[in-house]
């Protein structure tokens, strides 16, 4: 079960399901502007032959998150995977977005993953396994780019989530694995949907010092990246994080062709977590036992 309407979703959503599970791809407002996202979604499963399945479901609803979770229960008899891939990026000087947009970019990265939890983890606590998977972002640790700031700093709040969710499932037999891509600048929607900051006369007087620089950010990115770099490689490794036998699943892996540093750093961190966790006797919350 994921948010899977465009771009890490959609792919790793197709990616799943032509490995042979049941997936239910979430996608809001599948009568109307996405309705073509669905046809995609069922020719995609007609052609491969793939058990891929839509379902209403926007995230920034509880009473859609519900509805679409008691569906997928309904139909499927069980939910084993919940995929955390829903995203909005914004651009631009930080001081230039009013504080109702930084709330609406933290609901959508942030706030939605909570709905989806409380909607579906008791489900996955009753049947005592499943896994938890949240797709970050090396932006909350490694390289970060001015003019980004909101969504770093809501990915960066998910991450925390997701690090304290995985001690408080762990008994009751539920994996956390942490996918964090890194920036990929082409292949998918992310620079080419971004939001604007709405305080022109602001933006505007960052613009007399930082000439460019809304451009720039993410024409350097694309430099960055190695020529074969494919977004592509995010939706496999979920599959082989989902693939991996309950209790063996990796707590974060990293694709990020263009090195940004936040593997070094987070490396750094999820030690200390571990530590941590021995010298205060709760090492048993750092893995689900197999």
């Amino acid at each position: 079960m994921q948010h899977a309407d465009r771009g890490f979703g959609a792919m790793s959503a197709r990616e799943l399901a032509r490995a042979g599970p049941t997936v239910y791809a979430g996608i809001r407002d599948t009568a109307g502007r996405n309705a073509p996202a669905v046809a995609d979604a069922a020719a995609f499963a007609a052609e491969q032959g793939a058990d891929l399945r839509t379902v209403e479901l926007d995230v920034a609803d509880q009473d859609s998150v519900d509805a679409a979770i008691a569906r997928v229960v309904a139909e499927a008899g069980r939910l084993d995977v919940v995929v955390h891939n829903a995203g909005h990026m914004v651009l631009g000087p930080t001081e230039a977005f009013t504080p109702e947009q930084l709330a609406s970019v933290y609901d959508t990265n942030v706030v939605s993953t909570q709905r989806v939890n409380r909607a579906a983890l008791p489900h996955l606590r009753a049947q005592g396994h499943g896994l938890v998977l949240w797709v970050g972002s090396t932006s909350t640790r490694g390289g970060t780019p001015p003019y980004l700031a909101p969504y770093f700093a809501a990915k960066a709040a998910m991450d925390s989530l997701a690090v304290s969710y995985a001690a408080e499932l762990a008994r009751f037999g539920i994996d956390t694995s942490i996918v964090v891509p890194g920036s990929f600048t082409s292949g998918t929607n992310h620079f080419a949907h971004a939001g604007q900051a709405a305080d022109a006369p602001v933006a505007a007087a960052y613009e007399e010092r930082y000439a460019g620089l809304l451009d720039q950010v993410g024409a350097r990115l694309a430099e960055l990246a190695p020529p074969d770099a494919d977004p592509t490689e995010v939706a496999r490794t979920i599959v082989r994080v989902v693939d991996t036998p309950a209790g063996q699943r990796p707590f974060r892996v990293h694709v990020d062709p263009a090195d940004d540093g936040a593997e070094v750093v987070n490396a750094v961190g999820d030690r200390v977590r571990t530590e941590f966790y021995r010298r205060i006797g709760l090492d048993d919350l750092l893995h689900v036992r197999a």
